[in-house]
């Protein structure tokens, strides 16, 4: 079963636009076309586009996320560098929740100190 681009990008969350950014950009190998030239994405298309999706939403920059995709077109005779790229973006995505997580206590004493506030004026 294949999907329209509508649908595929309904499926990962993304726009059209966004679908045919990543096919022009080198992310997404060119899909393929029914009789009348409109894209029809497969499973295993859906697949690459959510691991994007999630690469992208945990900030991998647009120009690595490409360099995975250059070297996943060229077979496992990268697999180590595809790891490295994943491996340095862990340690990216860990240092953020770290980070994140300094932010919420900030947030979570704030909210403490207004509600004992709030109690005393009551």
């Amino acid at each position: 079963m294949t999907m329209t681009v509508s649908e595929a990008a309904e499926q990962v969350g993304l726009t059209t636009y966004t679908l045919r950014w990543y096919e022009q950009e080198g992310l997404v190998e060119p899909v393929g076309r029914d009789s009348a030239g409109r894209r029809r994405y497969t499973q295993q298309d859906l697949d690459w586009l959510i691991l994007l999706t999630r690469l992208r939403r945990t900030g991998m920059p647009v120009r690595d996320m490409r360099s995975y995709a250059e070297l996943a077109r060229q077979g496992d005779s990268t697999l180590g560098a595809r790891r490295r790229i994943f491996e340095a973006h862990r340690d990216r995505v860990l240092s953020r929740i770290a980070e994140l997580e300094e932010d919420l206590k900030v947030l979570n004493y704030k909210i403490e100190v207004y509600g004992k506030m709030e109690q005393e004026l009551l």
